[in-house]
């Protein structure tokens, strides 16, 4: 049986960085450590902005300091595109028709998942 992933690393992190979960509420722009908590116990999912923050805080990609969840998300982004790709394509532009072939081949394969992420 596959192991299962965590849904997220925050805790691991803020750990090693030594640093509260009040430090971190502060570093995310919020008021209390006790949303910090939520997110570190799997009780609240992050937004955006306070993922993209958790990446700056941590240097991590979010990927990583989520892997469960991005799992989740990956699995049914990946179920979407198998389903959009048995539609198959029309019209006649061969050209748009092949990159929209080759991106939902990338998407399935999981070859788009491990890009390096640019500073």
């Amino acid at each position: 049986m596959a192991s299962q992933r965590l849904l997220n690393y925050l805790l691991t992190y803020r750990k090693r960085a030594a640093l509260s979960q009040e430090e971190v509420a502060y570093l995310l722009g919020s008021q209390s450590g006790s949303k910090v908590s939520r997110y570190e116990l799997f009780a609240r999912e992050p937004g955006l902005q306070t993922a993209l923050a958790y990446e700056a805080i941590f240097q991590r990609p979010v990927s990583e300091l989520f892997p469960g969840l991005y799992e989740k998300i990956q699995n049914a982004v990946r179920a979407r595109a198998k389903k959009l790709e048995r539609k198959g394509f029309r019209g006649k532009a061969s050209g748009f028709n092949a990159r929209k072939r080759q991106a939902l081949a990338a998407i399935l394969s999981g070859g788009s998942e491990k890009q390096s992420h640019q500073s």
